[in-house]
């Protein structure tokens, strides 16, 4: 079973109210799509395995399926040197777009997920961001070691729904696998 869990920011404009459905459009596209390749997926991710797997098969959804761009660099923002550059990247145009992020081991011992949200934080022409997680990581035995899913959409939440705490990613789409 693929899990998801979506946050939006609490005020939108009347653009944003729009462009949020055409992302949610597409963010059900990807949902299905990797509901259908579940079996894949779960044959993929098992202990000791190699992140690219996981990505491979994601990349065959997001750049086949739904047409994302694989590893673009993004504009830097005026005053910051970073050169941002997200697993995946879909141009909405109008210089809006959505990050795609594939997270494996580190997604909450490294803090990757924070990272991801602050790339598309930073990133001037990001607003959305998909970000793909374990819902479980293994130890050698097949047991859970850890579970990012419930953290990640938890702790990514706390920055959606008040405005005090708000940062400017529209929306996040938190999906596990």
């Amino acid at each position: 079973m693929i899990t998801y869990v979506r946050h939006v920011r609490s005020a939108l404009t009347p653009e944003e109210v729009a462009e949020v459905a055409l992302v949610d459009g597409i963010a059900t596209r990807l949902r299905s799509a990797m509901a259908d390749r579940r079996q894949e997926l779960a044959l993929a991710h098992v202990h000791g395995a190699s992140s690219s797997a996981i990505q491979t098969l994601v990349s065959e959804i997001l750049r086949a399926e739904l047409a994302f761009d694989e590893e673009v660099v993004l504009r830097p923002e005026d005053q910051f040197v970073t050169q941002a550059r997200p697993d995946f990247f879909y141009d909405l145009g109008g210089g809006r777009g959505i990050l795609a992020e594939v997270e494996r081991g580190g997604t909450t011992t490294n803090n990757h997920d924070l990272k991801d949200l602050w790339k598309a934080h930073l990133a001037p022409n990001a607003h959305h961001l998909f970000l793909i997680v374990p819902q479980s990581n293994w130890k050698p035995d097949g047991s859970a070691r850890e579970k990012p899913f419930p953290i990640v959409a938890r702790r990514l939440g706390s920055f959606f729904g008040n405005p005090r705490r708000e940062i400017d990613v529209v929306s996040l789409h938190v999906y596990g696998y």
